[in-house]
């Protein structure tokens, strides 16, 4: 049996050879198509790595209490989303003041997303997001110091005109050779003094990470066009074994602030940063559908191309079919040396596949800033199906091969 699996491939490789251009046509297409899937596939991976290890540098044991009102509601036909009443500045302040868990807590505001920056002749776009905080800041949202310090307990309650920059910032403002520290810049109309760059973060999947600043929260309402602000609270977790009751705990004491009665649902929300994560992984699962979709409906194109390249074979072949069968052959032997030609093509189309989708799929990998993916598992796939695509594509002409009546067969012309 081993021996007969062998020479029908070699019978297919010769056959192969005897038609060159044809095959290497249907052996782009099949290729073509697992690109299209493993390359897709391999990308949503290396977004969804990309995702995590995003959501985790804000830190795993970090959770956020904010307004429901910022959620994105699509209402019913003819009704309105629900709206909440913002978090102010004093609920804020009075939950950071009678939290007793042993946790970290930081207070944040949005100033504006559309701002520029000055320093003498030179300016920003104007795209910076200012940042409101307090002195916990850093400890909360997951950067690190790269120059100068973070703002001291004083300078947030008196509202000290300091700032920290983003590195995108200071190298549009400043020159390689100029130290940004204490140097004076423009917010608007306010002049702060810069006490701090943060560490490089990157961009996450487009969105730029150090293109902002941080003002003490006090001067958030300088710069503000909004009317009533919403203040976010972050809390820090002393370890990933506390956090659900800390959530508990912040749930219970938020709700006795904001005077929510026990009838009533939360009027605000606690968001995770592993629930962000696996939100953004669940809306990227369409994703994942469309490109299997895109890849069969390439494949099923491929295997009719096959399918027609295997019936002109079995037409061309008709004379060496009764042959064979003449010298002895079985229609069983006949099939399966049809059978396995087909699926020869469709690996050596679904192996060029392969190698295409995963140096595509790691290109867009790096562009998203992700490591290198080798998907085992669509490589798998991607030959498990290439091998039914040719089964289901030489099924038809082998058995119409394995049916010649051999004495027509040698007779054919």
């Amino acid at each position: 049996m081993n021996t007969l699996f062998k020479e029908n491939i070699r019978i297919s490789l010769t056959s192969i050879r005897s038609h060159l251009l044809r095959t290497i046509l249907t052996i782009l297409i099949i290729a073509i198509g697992i690109t299209a899937l493993v390359g897709i596939l391999t990308a949503i991976d290396s977004i969804k790595q990309s995702i995590h290890s995003n959501f985790t540098s804000m830190g795993a044991n970090t959770f956020k209490i904010r307004n429901k009102g910022l959620n994105v509601h699509v209402g019913k036909r003819g009704k309105r989303p629900k709206r909440y009443r913002p978090i102010d500045y004093d609920e804020a302040t009075r939950f950071k003041e009678e939290f007793g868990m042993n946790a970290v807590t930081c207070i944040t505001a949005i100033a504006s997303w559309q701002s520029t920056l000055k320093y003498k002749s030179k300016k920003t776009s104007p795209n910076i997001m200012i940042v409101g905080a307090d002195e916990n800041y850093l400890l909360t949202a997951g950067y690190e110091m790269g120059e100068g310090r973070i703002f001291s307990i004083h300078e947030v309650q008196t509202g000290s005109q300091v700032v920290i920059l983003g590195t995108e910032i200071v190298e549009s403002l400043f020159t390689e050779y100029q130290d940004p520290l204490n140097k004076t810049v423009a917010i608007g109309n306010g002049k702060y003094r810069v006490i701090g760059v943060l560490k490089e973060k990157g961009s996450s999947m487009g969105f730029g990470g150090d293109n902002f600043c941080v003002i003490p929260l006090k001067n958030v309402k300088k710069h503000s066009t909004r009317r009533s602000l919403s203040y976010v609270i972050s809390v820090l977790a002393q370890g990933q074994q506390v956090i659900d009751p800390t959530i508990g705990e912040s749930i219970g004491l938020f709700r006795k602030i904001r005077k929510v009665p026990l009838s009533e649902e939360d009027n605000f929300e606690i968001i995770r940063s592993d629930n962000l994560a696996e939100i953004l992984i669940d809306n990227i699962r369409y994703v994942t559908i469309a490109a299997t979709v895109i890849g069969f409906i390439t494949l099923l194109g491929a295997a009719i191309g096959l399918m027609n390249i295997m019936l002109v074979s079995v037409t061309e072949r008709t004379r060496e079919i009764g042959i064979r069968k003449a010298t002895g052959a079985t229609s069983n032997i006949i099939k399966n040396q049809f059978l396995v030609e087909a699926i020869v093509i469709c690996q050596i189309g679904g192996l060029f596949g392969i190698v295409f989708g995963i140096a595509i799929g790691n290109l867009m990998s790096l562009i998203v800033g992700g490591g290198f993916i080798i998907p085992w598992f669509w490589m798998s796939g991607g030959i498990l199906l290439c091998a039914v695509v040719g089964l289901i594509a030489g099924i038809y002409p082998a058995i119409k091969a394995a049916n010649l009546d051999p004495i027509d067969a040698l007779r054919y012309e």
